[in-house]
């Protein structure tokens, strides 16, 4: 079976922590042995290296021309490039997934870069406080209505979490993209988290 492509959209300075659990559950399977039915791919504005805030390199394997139309997901990981002027290039590709009925999922910023684009207004979801979101995710922001002071929020296929919670986001990440069994998924779940 060809495995489906899972797009974490990283800007330079991103939030390495916030993708560690997901990515590593996504490319290997959510349980030793188990099917692996995604494979990771990173994507950034351009193919020039970008560092996490820890301090690893890293090469994206597309940019914004030549980025599949067959992946499965994007997942937006954190950063404080979200609020700059090269955030916005990534627009058309949110909205793009979002038409297409695609999972698409923010961490930290990233889930304050959905909310600047008006993409959290009519879901539930969370961030990193609703004081932040609305301090920094601005006029295009109207979902207050919906925001849930939890973890990590699935609402059909839009996912957000803090930064504080990246295994809680894994969760149900792999919930909305259907990554294994709700057994397996919890079983990753309490293995992460110490339970």
């Amino acid at each position: 079976m060809l495995k489906k492509e899972i797009i974490f959209v990283l800007l330079d300075e991103f939030a390495d922590w916030e993708s560690t659990y997901v990515a590593t559950c996504l490319n290997q399977g959510v349980k030793p042995g188990n099917p692996v039915n995604y494979r990771v791919k990173t994507l950034s504005v351009t193919k020039d290296p970008i560092t996490s805030l820890g301090g690893f390199k890293l090469l994206p394997d597309y940019d914004l021309n030549d980025m599949p139309d067959d992946y499965a997901g994007l997942i937006l990981i954190g950063g404080m490039r979200w609020f700059s002027p090269e955030a916005a290039h990534i627009v058309p590709l949110v909205e793009k997934a979002i038409k297409e009925d695609k999972v698409v999922a923010g961490i930290c910023n990233g889930s304050v870069f959905l909310g600047a684009n008006g993409h959290l207004n009519n879901v539930k979801h969370t961030s990193n406080g609703l004081d932040y979101l609305k301090q920094f995710a601005g006029e295009k922001y109207t979902g207050e209505a919906h925001y849930i002071n939890e973890k990590a929020v699935r609402d059909g296929k839009i996912v957000t979490a803090p930064g504080t919670a990246p295994i809680e986001f894994c969760r149900e990440v792999l919930y909305a993209l259907e990554a294994d069994t709700p057994e397996a998924i919890e079983e990753s779940y309490n293995f992460l988290s110490g339970k």
